[in-house]
């Protein structure tokens, strides 16, 4: 298969995945659900074989672009999620995670995906390591978000969702952004490493340098509210929710909104 080919069978598998957990959340149909499963796990791997793919033909990291980005960020949030349903069943965080791993290539594709040489600034054995570890933690940030939001809905006033529902997502919050924050503050330190190499210092209050540091705090105060001052709850996901639109800017944003060493990203 071309990488276009299965680009869009990606895109295909988790919109129908997105579609079949939809039908099981309203039809309470356990088969429909299996069928999400599978989906979002063929869209898992046939974009596996794509960054691959892109990899072995671009003798690089597929990493470089806005475009290949976007591509990494739907893989990392179908990765997380996926590690997530081995343990625990949670039928509307699936139909979530499809309909964010959809949209995120369905915007890939409005970027130009030809492989282009990288700029002398990316030309490093950083690359993989630094982006990699960036990304793990933005899909769990985005799963933790998914999973935040899923319980102030089931926490509402009148819910119908069980305690054991409400129990799980809080669960989830909490794991996946222990998880994301090990692998953010990798990223950063990767990333402070890479800039020496790069144009000799480890740190130069760059926009994107300084938006990562404000979301690894803001993560920081949610585990020490968590572990520490025992915060659960709506607090909980409420923070969990302003800390991954802190991601989205520090991610999206910042590459259209502000200039500095990272504006390549926007490309």
């Amino acid at each position: 298969m071309t990488l276009t080919q299965l680009f869009n069978l990606a895109l295909a598998c988790y919109f129908a995945a997105l579609v079949s957990a939809v039908i099981q959340l309203f039809g309470k149909r356990r088969f429909f659900d299996v069928v999400a499963l599978v989906l979002l796990l063929g869209g898992f791997v046939a974009q596996t074989v794509y960054l691959g793919m892109r990899w072995a033909e671009a003798g690089r990291a597929p990493f470089s672009n806005m475009f290949e980005s976007l591509v990494l960020f739907a893989w990392t949030i179908a990765a997380v999620y996926l590690v997530l349903r081995i343990r625990v069943r949670v039928p509307w965080l699936g139909a979530a995670s499809a309909a964010f791993c959809a949209l995120a290539l369905a915007h890939a594709s409005s970027f130009e995906s030809a492989i282009n040489p990288l700029v002398p600034a990316l030309q490093s054995n950083w690359l993989s390591f630094h982006v990699m570890t960036c990304f793990l933690g933005y899909g769990a940030f985005a799963v933790a978000f998914l999973s935040g939001i899923g319980f102030l809905v089931a926490d509402r006033r009148g819910s119908a969702a069980a305690p054991e529902t409400r129990a799980a997502l809080e669960g989830i919050v909490s794991g996946t952004i222990s998880f994301g924050f090990l692998f953010l503050t990798l990223g950063i330190l990767t990333g402070a490493v890479w800039a020496n190499s790069a144009w000799g210092t480890y740190w130069s209050w760059d926009p994107k340098e300084t938006w990562s540091l404000v979301t690894w705090f803001i993560y920081a105060i949610f585990l020490h509210c968590r572990f520490v001052r025992g915060w659960r709850g709506q607090p909980a996901s409420w923070l969990a929710i302003l800390g991954f639109l802190s991601v989205l800017f520090t991610y999206y944003g910042v590459n259209f909104l502000l200039s500095g060493l990272h504006s390549y990203g926007s490309k």
